[in-house]
């Protein structure tokens, strides 16, 4: 037997899928998270489901894993005590900033805190021109008093910054080898090997957070290998990073500014996957989790994939998929504001002490208990019996809150499903309609713990008309990580007009980034038939402030090539501004090389048709409260695991599966596609 086996560490839920690669079976386990140590419930979940399929845990000849671990700790401001050394006269700069307000029109509007504090900011001597020629040579002497200085105080990581250093890394790699020498248990990154960018603040700002998160990623990740070697994994380990591909446990360590979307990311890769099977393509994303929703736009097959993001009020220069995420899961809180309004999230019971309906001692409303209480979730039992719930505890979380409401409780419980299905409503308009997608053109694909029990009722909110419910919703982020490719993006900058002229200069910058795609594919021991390299220039009229990324055309560089990124760059112009500016100068700005390393992923086959009887498949009835009728409606309940391909389901219905509820809602259709995915029609 050798399995794949991914494993997704979420804020209130770890979810475990596991292929067996010899008879193509997929099996999968869900454990409660463990908030106070995340390794713990990864490795009891990997030792749960691997008794469940009755393998070994040297059976396993791969593990992936995603995490919140990194996301966490910077919403939540609990990484490590952080030094940065810096140029003369940049000191303040991560303060400074860019001088923008968060929110334009709101003159109260805070700003996040830095990271750094301003004590733990070092300046030294040093000065590199625009061009790259060293104005002030490294005074090693004032970098070796500010290491001292910084170690004496306590700092468990050290960033390094100098300006310029992307076009001569020499006054970073002198000051790192310093730190190396006067500080060697501390963490420490240096800009060039983070983001070796322009844009001072914003690589200031990636290479500081990336040190932040360091020694928490280090301490997790270390954790987390100690605990599957004593299980007796002895299978490569990798982490998902914000882009959608995965890289090796070490890598992480080093760069955990590449995870900070760790989690979410596997999610629209699984998604991405699901929907190809059946030939759709543009679709919108909804992972509903216990804590939080993440929702992504795909046109064409193709996820969005920004250079640049800013995640939780930090500015962050590294490659993600473009993800956006709102405080709306199970596990948000109802309250009523001091308006006497009532609202949603983002404050979230988590999975300790969790929803009320858990019993572990939290008595304030959440959406989990809203759905107990309206009976759209068992009101007995989740994950498949393992986990009982607590009907009367939601019943009297939710009386609390309709009492000062001045309603019932049911149309109090309803109220909080309207609310959260409003967020994430507008979460899905900012990735849709403000950037100029009509979402009803769209199929909108449901997964996470609770993405297809509200599935329905948000497409109804954005007149989406289908959706797709993968065959495991629950644990899709899980099946991602044995659908992602290892991959690493490399990244040089070098502002020149574009022209003939710099056909030359063009190769050597290419060939260099090819080399160093080289290094990493052999560091990674990929095989040269599985080494794929994407190559693509960010370019911007001369003036503009912003690029725009255009793919390198293949082959050598020629007077061809120029052409090519002259008319890919009007095309990407027209389509984001509407506009293209013919006489206008183009620059060149910054080159980039995305590697791939082609991994063997899950399989995932058809089944034949077993015709659109779903009775076999039903397991009894429960009276659900549906706002559409405002009255309860006998349901009948179907078990997902029972379903075959063909079968057809006329709502109301209410299909249960260990990781998930699926809600049919009145007058919708779903269909059991051959792979296993519910495919719903709304009318």
């Amino acid at each position: 037997m050798a399995l794949r086996i991914g494993v997704d560490s979420g804020g209130t839920f770890t979810d475990i899928c596991l292929f067996d690669e010899s008879t193509g079976q997929i099996a999968v386990w869900k454990v409660s998270s463990t908030p106070a140590d995340p390794s713990r419930a990864v490795v009891d979940g990997v030792d749960e489901a691997l008794d469940q399929v009755g393998a070994q845990a040297t059976d396993i000849s791969y593990f992936g894993h995603g995490t919140t671990v990194a996301t966490n700790a910077l919403i939540q401001h609990r990484g490590a005590l952080t030094g940065l050394i810096t140029s003369a006269g940049f000191r303040d700069l991560l303060e400074i900033s860019r001088q923008k307000r968060p929110h334009l029109y709101d003159l109260q509007a805070d700003k996040p805190p830095a990271l750094v504090a301003r004590r733990l900011r070092r300046e030294v001597p040093e000065r590199l021109l625009h061009a790259g020629r060293v104005e002030t040579p490294l005074d090693k002497a004032a970098v070796r008093d500010a290491v001292r200085a910084l170690r004496d105080v306590g700092v468990k990581a050290v960033a390094i910054c100098f300006l310029y250093s992307f076009l001569d890394t020499t006054h970073e790699e002198a000051a790192r080898r310093i730190v190396a020498e006067e500080f060697p248990e501390a963490f420490v990154c240096a800009s060039h090997e983070v983001a070796p960018e322009f844009r001072e603040y914003e690589r200031l700002s990636t290479t500081v957070v990336n040190a932040y998160l360091g020694p928490v990623m280090a301490f997790y990740i270390r954790g987390v290998a100690e605990r599957l070697t004593a299980l007796g994994v002895t299978a490569t380990r990798y982490l998902t990073q914000s882009n959608g591909g995965v890289i090796g446990f070490d890598a992480a360590a080093r760069l955990p500014v590449r995870t900070v979307l760790s989690g979410p990311s596997t999610g629209v890769v699984g998604a991405q996957v699901t929907a190809r099977l059946i030939g759709e393509h543009d679709i919108i994303t909804f992972d509903m989790g216990g804590t939080s929703t993440d929702v992504a736009l795909m046109q064409g097959g193709e996820a969005r994939l920004a250079r640049e993001a800013v995640v939780h009020g930090y500015p962050i220069k590294a490659p993600m998929l473009d993800i956006h995420t709102v405080g709306a899961g199970g596990g948000s809180i109802a309250f009523v504001d001091t308006g006497g309004l009532l609202k949603v999230g983002p404050r979230s019971a988590g999975a300790d002490p969790g929803p009320a309906c858990y019993n572990r001692g939290n008595d304030e409303p959440t959406v989990t208990d809203a759905n107990v209480v309206l009976q759209t979730l068992n009101p007995t039992q989740l994950l498949g019996g393992r986990m009982p719930i607590r009907a009367d505890l939601a019943r009297a979380a939710i009386d609390r809150i309709a009492a000062r409401l001045g309603i019932d409780a049911l149309a109090a419980a309803q109220g909080i499903i309207a609310v959260v299905t409003a967020n994430m409503a507008r979460a899905i308009r900012v990735i849709s309609v403000q950037r100029g997608h009509d979402p009803r053109d769209y199929t909108l694909v449901a997964f996470g713990g609770a993405g297809p029990l509200h599935a329905a009722r948000l497409a109804t909110e954005l007149d989406i008309r289908r959706v797709l419910v993968p065959r495991n919703p629950g644990i899709l982020c899980a099946m991602g990580l044995l659908l992602a490719d290892l991959r690493a993006d490399f990244a040089t900058t070098r502002l020149m007009a574009l022209s003939s002229a710099v056909i030359s200069e063009i190769e050597t910058i290419i060939a260099e980034l090819r080399g160093r795609c080289a290094v990493w594919f052999a560091d990674a021991g990929i095989e040269a038939s599985d080494r794929r390299v994407s190559l693509s220039v960010d370019m911007r009229y001369a003036g503009q402030n912003y690029e725009l990324s255009v793919p390198l055309p293949p082959g050598p560089i020629t007077r061809a090539t120029i052409d090519g990124l002259v008319a890919g760059f009007a095309a990407a112009h027209q389509r984001l501004y509407g506009f293209v500016a013919e006489d206008e100068p183009m620059q060149l700005v910054t080159f980039r090389a995305e590697a791939t390393g082609i991994v063997r992923k899950a399989d995932i086959r058809p089944i034949a048709d077993a015709g659109p009887d779903p009775s076999a498949a039903e397991i009894g009835r429960r009276d659900v409260w549906l706002h559409e009728t405002g009255i309860f409606v006998s349901c009948p309940l179907y078990a997902r695991e029972k379903l075959f391909a063909g079968n057809r389901i006329e709502g109301p219905a209410i299909v249960e599966q260990m990781d998930a509820t699926t809600l049919i809602v009145p007058g919708a259709t779903a269909i059991v596609d051959p792979y296993l995915n519910l495919l719903m029609e709304l009318a």
